[in-house]
């Protein structure tokens, strides 16, 4: 038998290929990881993820709870405790703490209340108009406090069930002041030419009766997730430039933490805003409903 020193050369290249590819690529491999490791950082930006996080545990076992529902319970226990400590021991010379929730109330009373409704309705409407003002205002506030970091507001659990809140509200108040009639003159002004009536009530019954609702829902949830969008860009881009990537790239990581500074004092002002907003509107919708056409 021939050795393989006498065989063709295309024989023994055969032979030895098995033998050569695991050393070809573990080379390869060798060769190839320095430059994987030598990637450039990749920036990660906000995500729309943020507004669906895992569900952390199931309450009761059978409601599901994530971060931002722990969140919104914070901010109602938050409520709870600031008005109980601000109204448990009231005095006729009040401390700086009650004078603190009493400016708040009379705020709320005074800026919106009354100035809308009249002393007489907003009496009866103070309530619910608080209850949304702090509500919406709490729930917003916890998108600029560290560790938390989202507001409560945005996701869309919470704008829809004070927008129904309003909703009813407007609809009970109508009734109650003109139990036959505030369907009829909602929908069909006065002094209007009935042939117009074709072009109007169809108009009047989207704009009062699915407009507002709809309006007020997604009014308050697009600003938070604009706002939380906004403020996780610019801190991400920080953490970016200074930190993955450094250097002279630091100076634009200052300018995009100087950016997310300023929008987050912008953002404690669209929170108190929209709450103003929101309670606002719901005394103008009231107060259409209770005028005296109805």
């Amino acid at each position: 038998m021939r050795s393989d020193a006498h065989r063709p050369s295309s024989q023994r290249f055969s032979t030895d290929a098995p033998k050569l590819e695991p050393a070809l690529f573990t080379q390869a491999a060798t060769l190839i990881a320095p430059l994987a490791a030598d990637a450039p950082p990749e920036f990660h930006g906000p995500s729309i993820d943020e507004f669906f996080p895992e569900i952390l545990f199931e309450a009761f076992g059978v409601i599901p709870v994530h971060r931002i529902h722990l969140i919104q319970f914070l901010a109602t226990i938050a409520i709870v405790v600031i008005f109980w400590l601000g109204t448990r021991r009231m005095r006729v010379v009040p401390g700086r703490f009650q004078s603190l929730v009493e400016m708040g109330l009379d705020f709320v009373r005074v800026n919106i209340g009354e100035d809308l409704l009249g002393k007489k309705d907003a009496q009866r409407f103070l309530p619910i108009l608080t209850t949304i003002f702090f509500m919406v205002l709490f729930m917003n506030i916890t998108g600029i406090i560290p560790f938390l970091n989202i507001a409560g507001t945005s996701i869309i659990a919470v704008p829809l069930t004070l927008a129904i809140v309003s909703y009813v509200t407007f609809i009970y108040a109508g009734i109650k002041k003109s139990p036959g009639n505030f369907f009829k003159n909602s929908l069909f002004p006065s002094g209007v030419p009935w042939p117009i009536y074709i072009i109007v009530t169809p108009i009047e019954l989207i704009s009062t009766f699915i407009i507002r609702p709809v309006t007020l829902t997604l009014r308050l949830l697009m600003n938070m997730m604009v706002g939380h969008l906004l403020l996780v860009l610019f801190f991400a881009a920080t953490q970016f430039f200074v930190v993955d990537l450094g250097g002279w790239w630091t100076a634009l990581g200052a300018g995009s933490l100087a950016f997310g500074f300023v929008f987050t004092l912008f953002e404690i002002l669209v929170a108190v805003l929209q709450a103003y907003v929101f309670a606002l509107l719901t005394a103008v919708y009231i107060q259409l409903a209770v005028a005296e056409e109805h």
